[in-house]
């Protein structure tokens, strides 16, 4: 048994200081570092990437909404072409500090209200696909499982991964159960701890009304705001080693450095 343990990080801006990231960069095999839209400055996105590519880490470009008020977790109704730019945006500003340390970005996953709008959002999720393809084709995208964005991207001929949630409650439907509902997100970490070994082992878990269903996953993610983050991504990952689950990055090292398609320039 084999899977990917990611973490959302890079997420402190200026003086507001948000989770541990170097602590959480010794546990995680993935790196879902913040792009500037919803948290991250460049010093931030930096140190960030420097401490992942130290560590061996694989760093994946955290793309949200233009929302540093709401952490990236309020529904913008951004136009398709706009947001495919949004995106692109955010990937070569990341780009530039995973360069610096002779890596590249490894994959996109987006982040917050943009994660959960294109599980069902057909014309946000064709225009986060087209972000993407215009980046790398080769890129990967990791998503919720049974999403309107992993499907498009497949079809696409991107490369495409599942993500489970270690710390928040599940609809009936697979789905995350909103923010804004009580119980949504976990904080016992042995509890978090046997629940990611059932997903890695492909075993049903309860959703929040009791029922069991059954969540796919390529990676299990903690998030890195959450109380008790590193303390439940180390349960995670001693729990799930004792039982003979390697983790390990799905996103191979790179050969080389990634490039843009642009427009030609109609100005002199």
């Amino acid at each position: 048994m084999r899977i990917d343990l990611n973490s959302d990080l890079g997420e402190s801006f200026g003086r507001w200081e948000l989770g541990d990231d170097q602590a959480l960069l010794s546990i995680v095999t993935s790196a879902n570092v913040a792009c500037g839209f919803h948290a991250g400055d460049p010093s931030v996105l930096r140190r960030t990437t420097a401490e992942a590519a130290a560590r061996g880490v694989a760093v994946g470009g955290h793309v949200a909404y233009r929302d540093l008020a709401g952490f990236g977790r309020r529904f913008v109704d951004v136009p398709p072409a706009e947001l495919t730019d949004e995106v692109l945006y955010q990937l070569g500003a990341l780009s530039a500090f995973t360069a610096l340390t002779g890596d590249r970005i490894r994959y996109v996953k987006p982040h917050g209200a943009l994660y959960n709008a294109i599980v069902h959002h057909e014309d946000q999720a064709a225009a986060v696909v087209e972000a993407v393809r215009a980046f790398d084709p080769d890129l990967p995208v990791l998503g919720l499982p049974g999403s309107r964005f992993l499907e498009k991207a497949e079809k696409a001929g991107l490369r495409t991964y599942r993500e489970a949630f270690a710390d928040r409650a599940y609809t009936p439907q697979g789905t995350l159960v909103s923010r804004r509902e009580p119980g949504s997100v976990l904080h016992d970490p042995k509890a978090i701890a046997a629940r990611c070994l059932r997903i890695a082992r492909g075993e049903p878990i309860e959703a929040v009304d009791g029922t069991e269903i059954l969540v796919e996953a390529d990676s299990l993610c903690v998030h890195g705001d959450s109380p008790g983050a590193v303390d439940i991504a180390r349960a995670v990952a001693d729990l799930l080693r004792a039982q003979g689950v390697t983790i390990a990055p799905f996103a191979a090292a790179p050969s080389a450095p990634a490039s843009f398609t642009t427009a030609p320039s109609t100005s002199s």
